[in-house]
């Protein structure tokens, strides 16, 4: 075949590779380069080596994605270098007092033993007054195999130095209520903190199997760390900069990544956020 009858081959076969190209792993569906879009808000994606943990955070797309039904899926990976690799979230929305509600696809009985799933508040500059401003929902075994029971509620500190008990809750359910679909709740006032779980994706209707109060009448306590204390809170107020966070991580004094070898995914089905009127 000569050159000018080659021609249009070759420019076809040009166009056919054009409209067959794929778009790049991070720019299709809810995920667009650092930044996930979930549940109708904007989430960053987290990386580098820093806490929980401390844990090496990817943002690869294989460690945090969004899928067609629009579910954000967190994975806890090892990555090509040996290295594991856990995820985070971060809205880039700021919100405050309200029920923040994290409906959830899992199993976290089948979660490694230093596997924990967080879904909670954070801010990164109110360490001082408001001890970060953290309130917690979480699953883990914490380093305990033999644990059934992995949900925890908390409000923070609860062991930065010191452990202070009446903060945190282990809810004794039934174990089949925190297998597949559930969603877990927590209402954020300046005098109470109230926490619910349910099953399936209904928290307005349905009854919970779990629930949990923190009020007013518990002691102020400092939160210790890096050599700085807080001021003694007992309900921390969010501040300015206060956000949501979901993360996947693990407990790295027991293992360098999960104990059990295994990687782990969770799915996230979705997140609501319903301000103080």
């Amino acid at each position: 075949m000569n050159t000018r009858r080659a021609l249009p081959f070759l420019l076809l076969g040009i166009l056919m590779a054009i409209s067959c190209h794929q778009s790049e792993p991070d720019d299709v569906l809810g995920r667009k380069g650092d930044i996930v879009h979930f549940s109708g808000l904007l989430w960053d994606v987290k990386s580098g080596f820093n806490g929980p943990g401390p844990n090496h955070f990817s943002k690869a797309y294989k460690n945090v994605w969004v899928d067609e039904l629009g579910y954000l899926h967190l994975s806890i990976l090892r990555g090509d270098d040996g290295q594991w690799y856990s995820s985070e979230v971060i809205s880039q929305d700021t919100m405050g007092y309200g029920t923040y509600a994290f409906t959830i696809q899992a199993d976290p009985l089948q979660f490694a033993s230093n596997v924990v799933l967080g879904l909670f508040t954070w801010d990164n500059n109110t360490f001082y007054e408001q001890a970060n401003s953290e309130v917690d929902i979480e699953f883990s075994k914490w380093g305990n195999e033999d644990d059934i029971y992995p949900l925890t509620m908390s409000v923070q500190p609860v062991f930065f130095g010191t452990y202070y008990p009446e903060r945190s809750h282990e809810a004794v359910v039934n174990p089949a209520y925190i297998q597949g679909v559930s969603t877990h709740v927590f209402h954020w006032t300046d005098t109470l903190i109230t926490w619910a779980s349910y099953r399936g994706t209904d928290f307005r209707n349905a009854a919970p199997f779990a629930t949990w109060e923190f009020g007013l009448d518990n002691p102020p306590r400092i939160k210790y760390e890096n050599g700085l204390a807080s001021l003694p809170v007992v309900i921390p107020a969010p501040g300015s900069t206060t956000n949501a966070r979901m993360n996947f991580w693990t407990l790295a004094y027991l293992a360098n990544g999960p104990s059990n070898g295994m990687e782990h995914e969770v799915v996230i089905q979705r997140f609501e956020y319903i301000p103080l009127p």
